[in-house]
């Protein structure tokens, strides 16, 4: 007889950190986490970065989107920093956090539906 032990469980936790679906959508809600706690929008790039080349297929575009976003997003609220000298760099920063939760949203929604991003690499939506 041999003693074969269980395959352990994995918890909600480990299923978040795997390439998929699962960690894709946790790291939209990270990005938009990170406007109240801000330190969760890098741990979410983290995400992106770790798991990006390892799930293939569509759940690739998702993973460049989201770098791209925290990216483009990063620079944009930098500008706005330097403008916020001239009033333009208020309104800047209030449409850099506009477009940052519409990316976000239409990732959340195209990886619920199944689709890739159709266009990752843009720096629009």
């Amino acid at each position: 007889m041999t003693d074969q032990q269980p395959a352990p469980q994995k918890s909600q936790f480990d299923r978040w950190l795997e390439p998929g679906p699962l960690n894709v959508q946790v790291i939209y809600v990270l990005y938009l986490l990170g406007f109240v706690i801000g330190i969760s929008a890098i741990v979410g790039l983290v995400f992106a970065y770790i798991n990006r080349g390892k799930a293939g297929g569509w759940i690739e575009t998702h993973y460049t989107w989201a770098i791209r976003t925290f990216w483009i997003a990063v620079l944009g609220f930098l500008v706005s920093a330097l403008l916020m000298l001239l009033i333009v760099g208020f309104v800047l920063a209030f449409a850099v956090a506009v477009w940052v939760i519409v990316r976000c949203i239409v990732g959340l929604q195209a990886v619920n539906r199944g689709e890739a991003i159709r266009n990752p690499e843009s720096w629009w939506l």
